[in-house]
């Protein structure tokens, strides 16, 4: 069997690899608990891994994969339902979490197996395992439904890290922080598996914090992965932390994923730090597909970085990946303007091989020439930039024969003075088809902008017919674990 962690072994044995809060292994410690716990579960096809933001988890992940098992990591925020769901479909052998941790009533009758991330042994038995082997199944949160479990193959997992190992020039020498949560691919495959096969180390946060992130950058950490919220968060608080400015300013990579990062927010950090946040596009049954590529500045004057981040566009696709949108009767954009919307539409190794247990859900998703159908719209530049417009079931909106993304409106809002965060949906309309609608959290509550001047705000920036026709002030947007709106949950 080919590991996906070659450095388990070929890193020097004092190199850090995980710390957690104050706890921390080495690669020799990691590759000793692994092969120990890999000897206990080989043999089967699944476990459950209770992803909370500890070592634990890490081990417990590397080790599955090391043993040729895949891996179900559990949301610890899960509710009942859910976690039933998830245990009945998947019927993992085991369940692996952290001494002492305590599970719900509903995991009772699966047996435990405590983590030990000081455990020793010999070498973990070498157990076969081919490139579409099953790595993970990573549940999806459908807008109906029961969540899908999403199979992970082996192969998508080191395509995708290998790839944006070549677009961000991510080596050994790179250590990475962040807060993310371990039960989602952002956190769990780019942010704990990503650094660990490269050999490189990941410092986790535990929870997200500014003054988190400004100490471990300030202190030798060089890549910063996190999401929109995170993002606007260090964007408010650069105005008052010079060592938050110095820290981004000296990280040799700032990433953004999970959501689109608001172009305000992009713009605010780019004139406090000098740093541009390099966007990166991707879901669970794709792994990554697009991202800007990342180069050193080149010091003559006048030229500039490869590939170099464009606020509001998620870059190109990465090697590997086959990516082309297409007009709703499926047939592909073949010429690509910057303005014409179309569903995304992948192909390449980065894909999960299927739905478990739900056949009918995976003929569903592919076409039948192979593309998978991502659901998300986009338009694509001249020169192969990739601009996320929206979800074609909650952000594509059809008014007066145009189709309108909601995310170009929503950054021209969030560029109005008075707007700290915003959402757009369409609504029917007896007229228009659907009718623009944003959804408003004022930067100060005493002060909340009228319809008719965010209209106008839209209009000048945008074009008369993405105005939005009705404005509803919150005092918060719904928003999930990554960050995301959730905007089925937004209703007049």
């Amino acid at each position: 069997m080919t590991s996906l962690f070659p450095a388990l072994r070929g890193a020097p044995a004092d190199r850090p690899a995980l710390r957690f809060g104050d706890r921390s292994l080495t690669y020799a410690r990691l590759a000793a608990a692994t092969d120990a716990l890999a000897a206990r579960l080989a043999g089967y096809d699944r476990v459950a891994v209770w992803a909370t933001p500890e070592l634990e988890t890490a081990v417990a992940v590397v080790a599955a994969l090391e043993a040729g098992v895949a891996a179900v990591p559990l949301n610890p925020k899960s509710g009942e339902k859910e976690l039933g769901h998830i245990l009945s479909d998947s019927a993992p052998a085991l369940l692996l979490a952290a001494p002492g941790a305590e599970l719900p009533p509903g995991l009772a009758d699966l047996e435990r197996v405590d983590v030990d991330v000081h455990g020793t042994g010999g070498p973990a038995p070498d157990t076969p395992a081919r490139d579409g082997d099953p790595a993970l199944v990573v549940y999806t949160s459908g807008t109906t439904g029961p969540p899908k479990g999403a199979v992970l193959p082996r192969r998508a997992v080191a395509a995708t890290l290998d790839a944006l190992a070549d677009a961000w020039q991510w080596t050994s020498q790179d250590v990475l922080v962040h807060g993310l949560p371990l039960f989602h691919v952002h956190g769990l495959v780019l942010g704990v598996l990503g650094p660990l096969r490269r050999g490189g180390s990941v410092r986790h946060l535990g929870r997200f914090s500014t003054d988190g992130v400004a100490r471990e950058l300030n202190a030798g950490a060089t890549m910063l992965f996190g999401v929109p919220t995170m993002y606007h968060r260090i964007a408010e608080a650069l105005a008052e932390d010079p060592e938050l400015v110095k820290a981004l300013a000296g990280a040799r990579l700032l990433v953004s994923g999970s959501a689109a990062l608001p172009v305000h927010d992009h713009e605010r950090i780019a004139a406090a730090t000098g740093r541009r946040v390099v966007e990166r596009y991707g879901m669970t049954e794709t792994l990554m597909l697009c991202s800007s590529r990342w180069t050193p500045p080149d010091p003559r004057p006048g030229v500039r970085a490869d590939g170099e981040p464009r606020a509001g566009t998620v870059g190109v696709p990465l090697p590997g990946v086959e990516l082309r949108l297409v007009e709703e009767d499926g047939s592909p954009i073949t010429s690509y303007d910057g303005e014409t919307v179309g569903e995304i539409q992948v192909r390449g190794p980065n894909l999960f091989t299927e739905y478990l247990n739900r056949p009918d859900a995976t003929a569903a998703a592919f076409t039948a020439d192979g593309w998978f159908r991502t659901g998300d719209m986009a338009v694509r530049d001249t020169d192969g930039y990739v601009r996320i417009v929206g979800r074609k079931a909650t952000d594509l909106i059809k008014s007066g024969g145009y189709k309108i993304g909601a995310g170009e409106i929503e950054n021209a809002l969030l560029e109005h003075p008075g707007v700290r965060e915003a959402a757009v949906t369409g609504e029917p309309d007896p007229d228009l088809g659907e009718r623009i609608v944003a959804w408003i959290v004022p930067a100060d509550a005493r002060s909340r902008p009228s319809l008719e001047e965010l209209a106008d705000h839209v209009a000048r920036r945008l074009a008369p017919h993405k105005r939005p026709r009705v404005v509803h002030h919150l005092d918060s947007l719904p928003r999930n674990d990554m960050g995301k709106i959730m905007k089925r949950a937004l209703h007049g």
